[in-house]
């Protein structure tokens, strides 16, 4: 057997062999402009011990060609076998190899007598290996006694008969095992470590999340969380539904950068963070520059997209403000798509901006989609080419909002193994017709004058109230909150004022506006005071009451009955 046909082959063997070379060279002597030499001779006549028995003899002058090849591979801790012929008959096996799996008959074809390497599904590899002629390497592959090794096919030449026969009987293959049991535990452990910490934060984050979607009057909502198929693909995604009241809801979607727990955590604190600033019914970018500091204070380090969005029914569009994220779309009731402007300021955490707000129409008819960017974002592609793609998709996905959402996770070619979380909240705003359409009235009346406004304005709310055919109990209390709003506008607000009169499937609204910024607030009022008393008188009839600040300047006051089911 020639050493040096495939000794080479031996994995670390080049390395070896070259700092051996190098060593005999460096070694050498040298006379003045003389050229050191390729190969050391062996010494003769030195005096120098005998290597003990059972030892390969190596000194400094030794060559790799003169090692006995058989005496190694026996010493060697790799197991090494080596087979040939088309049938893979035993030529050899070493020492380590019958230690792992038992003696093994030389001359007999390894089908036969190296059933693990069939366990294993090596005998296909030893086939390609000397059909090809080119080494093959397997990875980690376990093995019946629960050793696992890294399997190197390697071809190789062999003289058979004391001649070097052709290549069909002569090919063999030699099969190099290094037992890697330890490293592949340690990856089990790693991968086991990194499955509890995936599970950890998607139970963290989907517990962070609406376990129930509110379903305003108006709309019709769903949404749908998917996390990655890894513990790096779960991340901070987030989505919730405000009812602020009033007929008035709040939308909101976000995104923290990074992923894991500590990202769910961050989440789930801005999360609560935007539901508190939500009560104070503040313009969406108002809210967003709240949370913006909030942001940097949680975690420096940290930074968030989010869109935060209101729907009012009396204005037919969804005002919102955008901290750096994914444009709203919307389809109209034609099947047009509308593409909110670009994001209204920069994402939460970076500080020192000013967001500002926007507004996109949201008729009857109509349907929106707010979403993070594992719907549309692709190592291989531009993100505008996944936005477009979904613009697509929703121009074609029809049905309820949970439908909606469904077919454009499926048609944006979201899998369980995608790569990154995806959050989408689909909203529809329902056109009504018929007996459903009756159960949806509006009626609004402008307060001109002084004093008089007020018996006109209980006659108005008398009149609508009695059509909308409501009980007499709610009949009267409906008239009773809108002359005390009434009242109280008259005497702390300014013109333009209005009474607004709105009923849904659930309840009767009250809303009256006016010119003056000043919100009122329900205090006590003592036996002697003359004024002070009509909010209080709100707050004990009505289901609801609150006020905020309308955009163009100036005051909303509200309060709302629940009707019977």
């Amino acid at each position: 057997m020639n050493f040096t046909r495939w000794s080479a082959r031996l994995p670390g063997t080049q390395r070896r062999a070259a700092a051996r070379t190098e060593q005999a060279v460096s070694t050498a002597p040298r006379g003045d402009g003389s050229v050191p030499a390729a190969r050391a001779e062996r010494p003769t006549g030195t005096g120098e011990p005998a290597p003990p028995d059972g030892a390969v003899g190596l000194s400094g002058a030794d060559g790799i060609d003169e090692l006995p090849v058989r005496e190694v591979l026996d010493r060697i801790p790799a197991l090494v076998a080596l087979v040939h012929g088309t049938d893979h008959r035993i030529a050899y096996v070493n020492d380590a190899y019958v230690a792992a799996f038992g003696p093994r008959p030389v001359g007999e074809p390894a089908r036969v007598a190296l059933p693990e390497l069939a366990e294993l599904g090596l005998l296909s590899l030893l086939d390609q290996v000397l059909r090809s002629s080119k080494p093959r390497t397997v990875k980690s592959r376990k093995a019946p006694s629960g050793r696992s090794y890294t399997f190197t096919c390697t071809p190789v030449t062999l003289p058979l008969g004391g001649s070097a026969a052709g290549p069909e009987e002569g090919g063999g293959v030699l099969v190099f095992a290094a037992d890697v049991t330890d490293h592949a535990e340690a990856a089990e452990r790693l991968r086991t470590s990194e499955r509890a910490q995936r599970e950890t934060a998607v139970t963290l984050q989907k517990s962070l999340l609406p376990q129930e979607l509110e379903q305003p009057d108006d709309l019709r909502i769903a949404a749908t969380y998917q996390p990655g198929g890894t513990e790096a693909a779960v991340g901070g995604d987030w989505y919730d539904v405000i009812t602020l009241g009033g007929g008035r809801t709040a939308l909101v979607i976000g995104d923290v950068m990074g992923r894991g727990v500590r990202a769910a955590a961050v989440m789930g604190q801005l999360r609560t963070a935007v539901r508190a600033y939500a009560r104070l019914d503040l313009p969406p970018h108002e809210v967003l520059q709240l949370l913006d500091g909030l942001a940097a204070e949680i975690d420096a380090s940290q930074i968030a997209t989010c869109v935060y969005a209101v729907h009012d029914p009396n204005e037919g569009s969804l005002v919102y403000a955008s901290a750096g994220h994914l444009p709203i779309l919307v389809r109209d009731e034609h099947g047009t798509i509308h593409r909110a402007e670009e994001p209204t300021g920069p994402p939460l955490g970076t500080g020192g901006w000013l967001h500002t707000s926007g507004s996109v129409p949201l008729g009857p008819g109509s349907t929106a989609v707010l979403y993070t960017d594992g719907l549309v974002e692709r190592r291989s592609e531009d993100i505008d080419e996944g936005v477009a793609a979904l613009e697509r998709a929703l121009a074609g996905a029809t049905g309820t909002p949970q439908v909606v959402c469904d077919r454009l996770i499926r048609a944006l070619g979201v899998t369980a193994d995608h790569d990154d979380d995806v959050a989408v909240l689909v909203l529809q705003h329902p056109a009504r017709a018929g007996s459903d359409a009756e159960l949806f009235r509006n009626a609004a009346l402008e307060l001109l004058g002084g004093v008089e406004a007020a018996p006109r304005a209980r006659a108005f709310a008398t009149g609508v109230l009695a059509s909308w055919r409501f009980s007499p109990e709610l009949h009267d209390l409906g008239v009773l909150a809108a002359s005390e709003l009434v009242a109280n506008s008259l005497q702390h607000g300014t013109p333009p004022m209005r009474l607004r009169l709105r009923r849904t499937d659930r309840r009767l609204i009250i809303e009256v506006t006016d010119g003056d910024d000043h919100l009122p607030r329900r205090r006590r009022a003592e036996p002697a005071d003359e004024a002070g008393r009509g909010i209080a008188i709100v707050a004990t009839i009505a289901s609801n009451w609150g006020s905020r600040r309308t955009p163009g300047g100036g005051k909303a006051v509200w309060c709302e009955f629940a009707l019977p089911k």
